[in-house]
């Protein structure tokens, strides 16, 4: 049984039309180019094949949040040895956790146009 989803789920990105909908794969490609370096982007076989694109996608949020979990954790140890005072401190560690929360969100919605793509490349057979 494939999977499905939802493109009225919270975790579609409303920048991505509706899977089905008129050029809706290349709205999904566009997305998901804004979400990798500009280099990667222009890569040709990830533009002829938005699946590719996406698995790159949801690879370079993984390390975006991991990036962001580990900023996060070690701000307090680390910010006061550079001399940040405390405010500073505390902002930082907010805005970290923010960006965690946002890049989780992300990170689910690659996924989430990434099976659609796949769905669409390799539907299921009744």
């Amino acid at each position: 049984m494939a999977l499905t989803y939802s493109p009225i789920s919270t975790d579609w990105p409303c920048q991505v039309k509706t899977p089905g909908s008129y050029d809706w794969e290349r709205s999904a490609a566009k997305w998901l180019r804004e979400l990798v370096p500009a280099r990667y982007a222009s890569y040709p076989a990830l533009i002829r094949h938005p699946v590719l694109l996406a698995r790159h996608a949801q690879l370079q949020v993984q390390q975006e949040v991991r990036v962001a979990r580990t900023a996060l954790q070690t701000a307090r140890a680390e910010l006061p040895g550079l001399g940040m005072p405390e405010s500073v401190i505390e902002h930082t560690i907010r805005l970290y956790a923010a960006e965690v929360m946002q890049l989780q969100h992300i990170a689910r919605s690659v996924r989430v146009v990434s099976q659609a793509l796949t769905e669409r490349a390799h539907p299921a057979h009744p």
